[in-house]
């Protein structure tokens, strides 16, 4: 029909700056990545409660939302972690065009796939913390049994066992959950995180 226009030229996405506005925060991804019981989701989840208490809104993507979830079909082939990853990164990606502070809690074992998790989401929105909790640390803390039955040959290409840990090289963060409280940590994430959340007046 003459005049008619499905697209008209007002009919633009909201843009991201305008949902930070409205959340009076900027949205940025906190990615913990670590050995399997170095205390990634402890302090993912401390962490979102101290950002909530002081007004922030965040969404903690762990293993419990996405491999029960969107990520379901995935196996831990070197090929399905690195699909987990980018998946991970991709609604990662989306929290944070919303304005919203993105707590991620996966091993994320190597550099190559923590880099693709960057790339896509973007450095500038990125904010990298390696849990460095000692190896013997994190099997004693092994409530699941995960180590006993990888030590035992039952789990095939475990983490930190039978398939290697690639330490971080350069992050914005180093935490090691033997030696510091979950207060002490928290702590610490703030005053690294804070400064990039902030809208500045």
């Amino acid at each position: 029909m003459k005049g008619t226009n499905i697209y008209p030229i007002f009919d633009k996405t909201v843009q991201r700056s305008e949902r930070e506005t409205l959340l009076r925060q900027k949205g940025c991804v906190v990615w913990f990545t670590g050995l399997s019981g170095s205390g990634k989701s402890t302090l993912a989840i401390a962490l979102e409660r101290a950002l909530l208490e002081k007004g922030y809104l965040c969404q903690l993507l762990d293993g419990d939302n996405i491999r029960s979830g969107i990520n379901n079909n995935l196996g831990f082939s070197e090929e399905d972690r690195k699909e987990n990853i980018r998946r991970i990164a991709e609604v990662a990606k989306l929290f944070v065009q919303c304005g919203v502070i993105t707590l991620t809690a996966f091993i994320s074992p190597t550099n190559e796939i923590r880099a693709l998790a960057t790339k896509i989401i973007g450095r500038e929105n990125f904010v990298e913390v390696f849990v460095d909790t000692p190896l013997d640390i994190c099997e004693l803390r092994d409530v699941k049994g995960l180590y006993k039955k990888a030590r035992a040959g039952e789990i095939k290409e475990f983490t930190g066992i039978s398939s290697p840990f690639e330490a971080p090289v350069d992050p914005d963060l180093t935490l090691d959950t033997s030696r510091l409280s979950v207060e002490e940590s928290v702590e610490l994430l703030m005053n690294t995180i804070l400064p990039k959340i902030k809208i500045k007046s």
